[in-house]
């Protein structure tokens, strides 16, 4: 049926205008048969009915992500590429919030295999890693902790849009998995030694008093040490 191809990409296309568009992220299947100029048998007969069509459009959305992977430059760095995949995730559901809730958000009757597509895309950096010594897990395993994590911060974000404005809470979310599927030495190259011993020196603080300081002496270095691991220096 190579002659249906373009009115089904066409009517894809409407639907998922129509699921951005909407205050609720749902579509009228009659509103998207209206927008290409066809009857509702048409679309049951090339989806079978709205979940097909979902089903569809949530595909269709994994093949836009592809893209945006592979844009990405891939260097000779593969937990470098693995970080950058990260914010390129987060980057695609702030700009696809109603296409990225279709693709991740459970459906129990969905036959989309976009999120299996997905979690195959991040299989095949992890290993990358894995060959270059830097995954404690095996891969598959590493994939599914990694991609919980991302989209249920992805998630969390779209539910409050602002957050999108500050990377910080989702750089927090994957440098604490990673600090978990990553080998020691490539998850703390980056790190910073100042503020690893600062936040180390001032939880130690809360649990004692140091019988050496002045209280106000105390509460000076407190201060100065919350300066140096301020949220806003990561």
């Amino acid at each position: 049926m190579a002659g249906t191809e373009p009115l089904r990409a066409a009517m894809i296309e409407a639907a998922e205008r129509q699921l951005a568009a909407s205050a609720d992220h749902e579509i009228a299947t009659r509103a998207v048969c209206e927008a290409v100029g066809v009857t509702q048998p048409v679309l049951y007969r090339l989806f079978g009915d709205k979940r097909g069509l979902l089903d569809a459009v949530a595909d269709h959305g994994y093949e836009r992500y592809t893209a945006l992977k592979a844009a990405q430059e891939q260097t000779g760095d593969p937990v470098a590429d693995l970080r950058a995949g990260w914010d390129g995730h987060m980057a695609f559901a702030r700009e696809n919030p109603a296409l990225y809730q279709l693709m991740f958000t459970p459906r129990p009757w969905s036959r989309s295999t976009a999120r299996d597509r997905v979690m195959d895309l991040l299989v095949a950096a992890l290993t990358r890693c894995a060959a270059a010594g830097a995954l404690r897990l095996e891969p598959r395993t590493a994939a599914q902790l990694i991609l919980s994590a991302n989209v249920g911060t992805a998630l969390d974000h779209i539910a409050r849009p602002v957050l999108f404005e500050d990377p910080a809470p989702s750089h927090r979310m994957r440098d604490a998995v990673f600090s978990h599927v990553l080998t020691e030495a490539s998850a703390q190259q980056d790190a910073d030694p100042l503020y690893t011993a600062a936040l180390r020196l001032h939880a130690q603080l809360e649990l004692a008093e140091p019988e050496a300081l002045e209280p106000t002496e105390t509460a000076l270095l407190r201060r100065w040490l919350e300066r140096i691991t301020r949220p806003d220096r990561q």
